[in-house]
This record gives structure tokens, C-alpha cells and sequence, in this order.
């Protein structure tokens, strides 16, 4: 997503890339140190992918829930090709959060 903001995008400003994460639960276990003092937290991804990082965030640490806000997570015509496989893939891993989706 960095490479993305960047180089396609044109982003310009300050960013972090943690790298050590190999699942979404790591990643944002090791994220939360970085973002736990900022007023807003957006996860920029593939709909369902941040939906389940948010999910995420508020197991982890549920006083933050009060911080995560929506990113622009899609945009029309985005994906238009894969749009059907992505949002198949996505709700068969939404599965294992179900309980905890607003």
C-alpha cells in the first residue's frame, strides 16, 4: 500500500511500514504501538481485508475502537474485473469475525 500511496497515488508525506507481520492479527498487533497516541486510525485496504483489521483493532484493544474511522476503501469501477472473486474470497474470511462486525 506504501509502494502504491506513493508511486501511483503521488503521496508525498510521512508514513511507517512495519514489516515483520506474516497474518492481519500480527500486523496489527504490531502496528497498535505506532497509531495508539494518534486522534484517528483508517486502515487503508480491500473492503473486507479492512474491515477485518478493524475487527481486529478492537479485539486487540478495544479502547481504540473509539479511534478507527473508514478509509476510502473503494472506488467505483476499481477492481471492476476481480470485483466478483475479491468479494467471494473476502466473505469467506469474514467468517471467523462475524461475531464481532457493526
Amino acid at each position: 500500500m506504501a509502494d502504491y500511496a506513493v508511486n501511483i497515488l503521488g503521496y508525498q508525506g510521512a508514513y511507517l511500514l512495519e514489516e515483520e507481520s506474516r497474518t492481519t492479527w500480527e500486523n496489527i498487533a504490531n502496528v497498535i504501538p505506532m497509531v495508539e497516541d494518534v486522534d484517528r486510525i483508517k486502515i487503508a485496504s480491500l473492503p473486507a481485508h479492512a474491515l477485518k483489521a478493524r475487527v481486529y483493532v478492537r479485539r486487540q484493544r478495544p479502547d481504540l475502537a473509539p479511534k478507527l474511522g473508514m478509509a476510502a476503501d473503494y472506488k467505483f469501477g476499481e477492481w471492476a474485473a476481480l470485483k466478483p472473486a475479491l468479494a467471494a474470497y473476502g466473505l469467506r474470511t469474514l467468517r471467523s469475525v462475524r461475531e464481532d462486525l457493526p
